[in-house]
């Protein structure tokens, strides 16, 4: 029998505190009952990682939001990669782990640190910053965007269409009905922005269209593909970058340790992923009747995974609770695991040490000088605002 719990993970107060909620999920039962959501959950390491890696079971077709595209006709295109499995799958990832090569992201690197470094010193100058506007938004829609291969003009639309694509994995709320009245014109742009004529020669972008030509996609795969990075490959580092500020700012026990060690970034980076789940959720749908956890799921089961409470499973993490960015994280699923782990992982990872190690041989202490505000998404966890004072070293 699956113990049912009284809990929305899409409401606002759930959104404010989803830490009781997480616990509540991860250790009432392996997979619990959501009544109010209409969908089973799980937040245990061991469950949700196994649903992640056995995608024949769990198959990501038919949705990874609320909707199962069996039934339902989905409310955007399904993603071309992170909702298709293989065959399928397999062509088109292979596409994008090419253009995204560790050669390729190693060739970033250099311009990736300069950025880093320009943006500190300019930053350093002011003082008192927005954490969020003017570094966790900042450094990645300038980097980010580069690297695609984007012209200048319109880079401001990658924020709202990602915040569309993932408002959309959940239920019909009010968060969703904004994102649906903002996404005429940006899925209008993302389409123009996607096309071959848009994009810089030798650019990641025109890589992939550079594929097409190889007869690895075809040409009418190869701007989708593109359009997926463009709404997939800001928010997950955005929102990184500004829960490693705030936690940063929130224990300067381990700012002091970064700023001491600055070849620590990377492992800070991975441990505010870790601790603060950018994105919360994933929905998988069972594809046959099957057991997890040593309980029965019928076919068509909705599974909510609740990857930030699995990333603070004390059955897999020691002091789970405790932000240490000396803690090997390897192994949290926030970036997910198997054949759909994020494509732009790689690329988040550098921006995200590139940023931090930036600030921490220039600034010897980050202080929070207001109250940070929260930004709402039904998959998303993130800050809209962080007021911080730079002290220089």
């Amino acid at each position: 029998m699956i113990p049912e719990i009284d809990l929305d993970p899409f409401s606002t107060a759930f959104f404010d505190d989803p830490y009781p909620g997480h616990a509540a999920v991860r250790e009432t039962a392996p997979v619990v009952w959501l009544p109010a959501i209409g969908s089973y959950g799980v937040g245990r390491h061991a469950e949700v990682h196994h649903m992640l890696m056995h995608w024949e079971e769990y198959p990501s077709s038919r949705g990874v939001g609320i909707r199962d595209y069996k039934v339902h006709p989905p409310l955007r295109g399904p993603s071309m990669i992170l909702e298709t499995d293989p065959p399928l799958h397999t062509t088109r990832r292979a596409v994008l782990n090419q253009a995204l090569a560790p050669a390729v992201v190693r060739g970033l690197r250099p311009a990736f640190e300069a950025a880093a470094a320009a943006l500190v010193e300019r930053l350093l100058e002011q003082g008192e910053i927005d954490g969020i506007a003017d570094i966790a938004e900042a450094f990645p829609l300038g980097v980010f965007p580069d690297a695609l291969g984007m012209e200048p003009g319109g880079r401001e639309n990658l924020l709202p269409f990602g915040n569309f694509v993932f408002n959309s994995m959940g239920p019909d709320n009010a968060l969703l009905a904004a994102s649906l009245a903002e996404l005429p014109a940006l899925a209008e742009w993302a389409t123009r922005q996607s096309q071959r004529d848009r994009l810089r020669p030798g650019s990641i972008g025109m890589m992939i269209h550079e594929a097409a030509d190889a007869g690895a996609i075809s040409h009418q795969e190869a701007p989708l593909l593109v359009r997926a990075l463009l709404s997939a490959g800001v928010d997950t580092t955005v929102n990184g970058l500004g829960a490693a500020l705030f936690n940063l700012a929130r224990f300067p026990d381990q700012w002091a340790r970064l700023h001491g060690e600055p070849g620590l970034a990377r492992g800070a980076f991975e441990e505010a992923v870790r601790f603060e789940s950018p994105v919360q959720t994933f929905f998988r749908t069972a594809g046959a009747d099957t057991e997890l956890g040593g309980m029965a799921l019928p076919e068509g089961a909705k599974v909510l995974m609740f990857l930030a409470a699995a990333n603070r499973d004390p059955r897999r993490w020691e002091s789970p609770d405790s932000f240490d960015i000396t803690r090997n994280a390897g192994g949290h699923v926030g970036f997910g695991a198997g054949i759909h782990m994020c494509v732009g992982q790689i690329l988040a990872r550098l921006e995200g040490e590139a940023m931090l190690a930036a600030l921490a041989k220039r600034v010897a202490r980050l202080e929070i000088t207001g109250t940070p505000v929260r930004r709402y998404n039904n998959t998303l966890r993130g800050l809209r605002s962080l007021p911080l004072r730079l002290h220089a070293a």
